[in-house]
């Protein structure tokens, strides 16, 4: 007969739990790695009955990542665009002039203060009706129109072969 289970022994430690409706929608199959990881961090320091009071700065969060801060801050941006998160309180000084970090609340569940999940990236869908955006080419940041580039390139001088 199996010896009855005992907390603390065998790694039953704290666990992530990603529920398969949230995996299953598309806001969550087409985002990259990063902003899935971000998520994960967050959703790390959810303990059940903290949601909107989640404290994760940039700065902590780059470093648990092993990622640069200003890569960061595009993670944050992209789970608020497709519903993931929600910042509650910005950055700020605090009243003895030390920097308190942001808080946040997950969207797949009530907030601490009593309001129903938003569930936002349920509804997200991507705009593949649009095309990507191009970049700028040296000339056109240059100021010069594609008619302008098209006549410098075919006014120029051909090279001649030198076996000729």
């Amino acid at each position: 007969m199996a010896k009855p289970y005992k907390h603390g022994k065998r790694g039953g430690g704290k666990f992530v739990q990603l529920p398969e409706y949230l995996q299953r929608t598309e806001a969550w199959a087409t985002m990259k790695p990063g902003p899935r990881a971000l998520y994960v961090e967050l959703k790390r320091r959810f303990n059940g009955s903290n949601n909107g009071e989640i404290i994760l700065s940039h700065r902590d969060a780059a470093k648990a990542l092993n990622v640069n801060r200003n890569t960061v801050t595009g993670y944050f941006h992209e789970l608020q665009e497709r519903g993931f998160i929600r910042q509650t309180e910005a950055p700020h000084l605090g009243p003895s002039g030390i920097g308190l970090a942001s808080k946040w609340a997950l969207e797949e569940a009530p907030t601490k203060d009593g309001k129903a999940a938003g569930k936002a990236f349920v509804r997200w869908r991507s705009n593949s009706e649009s095309p990507p955006k191009k970049r700028d080419t040296p000339s056109q940041k240059a100021g010069r129109s594609e008619a302008e580039v098209i006549e410098l390139r075919t006014n120029r001088p051909k090279k001649r072969d030198a076996f000729a």
